[in-house]
């Protein structure tokens, strides 16, 4: 996912804390829970969006817990690094792990991990999550999904459709737009958002299935045109943006979202506890509303409970390996 500004990140900070203020939390409870700090990791560098998400909600647990948080950044290698820590861990629920779900649908279609992505680690609680947006060059002629689909087909072996990196969503999104209509798109990988991006609005790439965090900027700045969204809803940020299942495109349903992992053998009190501490600190209205503002969705009407996870889990790495089989997708 797109990296807020460090001024953003700050703000977002500083409002999720007066929230929790607000709501008593800063009085830790009567008798620490360890002595231990909790450890949060988090396989992305400082100030990037899942920073974010484990410093808000990690100062939150600390503060309701009555114990120390430490979030521990380490990044690269496709989330190897983060997950040889993770792995490394004891099981005492004294170690959480802040990530995207892609880390286990997407990834090890690309590289061969050292875990199992479906038994080793265990979703606790999804703390905010996003579709995708199909967004172009506003140069083009397309102003609708229909006129966007047209063209291509009146521009064979021409048209070009960025991902932010091979094997992700952005990618999966891609050939599945391809097969639905019968397209032939080539697929252009990137090392992140950005780089594509500038080449999107550069005009060596036409297409793009991005997140919203760094999309929307560019819509709303009128550098990039939005198509749909991949959302079961229209995304606040974009309310005018169908979504494809809107357009027909029923099987085009996808988010990725950010959850806390734990160890499957952690004790399930310490479980329990740890996922009503951490959806005790989403409910905070000043914590909500940043990440709303942000274009991500929050969920504590109704949150999925792990088991109901860990099955939507299962379901998007069989959906996400079965499209790049389908294309004969080898990893770079």
């Amino acid at each position: 996912m797109p990296q807020p500004t460090p001024g953003a990140l700050r703000r977002s900070i500083l409002a999720a804390g007066a929230g929790l203020a607000l709501l008593g939390l800063t009085a830790g409870p009567a008798q620490a829970q360890s002595d231990k700090p909790l450890r949060i990791l988090v396989g992305a560098p400082a100030g990037g969006t899942a920073d974010i998400l484990a410093r808000l909600v990690g100062e939150g647990m600390g503060k309701s817990l009555g114990q120390p948080v430490i979030i521990e950044n380490k990044p690269g290698a496709l989330g190897a690094i983060v997950m040889d820590s993770f792995m490394a861990a004891p099981r005492d629920g004294q170690t959480l792990l802040l990530s995207v779900n892609g880390l286990f649908t997407e990834v090890p279609h690309s590289l061969k991990p050292k875990y199992d992505p479906l038994k080793d680690v265990k979703p606790l609680v999804e703390v905010a999550g996003s579709g995708l947006v199909l967004v172009g060059n506003p140069a083009l002629p397309p102003r609708t999904m229909a006129e966007m689909v047209a063209y291509v087909k009146a521009n064979p072996g021409k048209v070009n459709f960025a991902s932010y990196t091979p094997g992700t969503l952005s990618h999966v999104m891609g050939l599945l737009l391809n097969q639905a209509e019968g397209l032939d798109m080539t697929h252009i990988g990137y090392k992140g958002s950005p780089p594509a991006l500038q080449d999107l609005m550069g005009g060596q790439v036409q297409f793009m299935f991005d997140g919203l965090f760094t999309s929307v900027p560019n819509v709303k700045g009128g550098k990039l045109r939005a198509f749909a969204v991949t959302s079961p809803e229209r995304a606040a940020v974009l309310p005018d943006v169908p979504t494809m299942a809107e357009l027909g495109y029923k099987n085009m349903t996808r988010t990725a979202w950010m959850g806390l992992w734990v160890h499957p053998d952690v004790p399930a009190a310490a479980q329990q506890r740890l996922r009503a501490e951490a959806l005790k600190v989403l409910a905070v209205p000043a914590v909500r509303d940043r990440l709303t503002g942000y274009g991500l969705t929050v969920n504590t009407a109704n949150p999925p409970t792990p088991e109901a996870m860990w099955q939507g889990l299962a379901v998007d790495y069989k959906a996400i390996g079965d499209a790049l089989k389908s294309v004969n997708y080898k990893p770079e």
